[in-house]
């Protein structure tokens, strides 16, 4: 996966100090942050920055195709810097953690798609983690 950092430097994206520590906070693998997270991981490179900076700056890396915004079954947003890569979600359903997973693209027959044109598949298997599945 490309790094969020490369390839906003390659697309020319102004990079000031608050939008670097903010694309800085999405690196990493697996990571699926809530705008809090991305706010509280780039308040730590950079005290000053604000939450509509934060929020904002997230907007327009969806708006730009440079995060995937996945609404989580609890309602909660977050955002996943890996949009160069086809994979799917593990999320725990009782602590939230999600992880990327590379499993095969399901495929609908033709007679399944009931003449849709099919466009785009997300999948996401719900499980429980090996911490929460120990706290039972």
């Amino acid at each position: 996966m490309t790094q969020l950092i490369d390839r906003l430097r390659s697309r020319g994206w102004r990079l000031t100090a608050q939008r670097r520590v903010i694309a800085e906070a999405m690196s990493g693998e697996h990571v699926h942050a809530t705008a809090d997270e991305v706010l509280g991981r780039a308040r730590a490179a950079l005290p000053e920055v604000s939450r509509a900076t934060v929020y904002s700056t997230l907007s327009e890396l969806v708006s730009l195709g440079e995060l995937l915004e996945i609404t989580h079954a609890d309602g909660r947003k977050r955002y996943d810097p890996n949009v160069t890569e086809r994979h799917h979600h593990l999320v725990c359903v009782d602590c939230g953690q999600m992880l990327d997973v590379h499993a095969d693209d399901p495929r609908l027959s033709a007679d399944q798609r009931h003449g849709f044109e099919v466009l785009d598949v997300e999948v996401t298997f719900r499980a429980r983690c090996p911490d929460c599945a120990t706290d039972d």
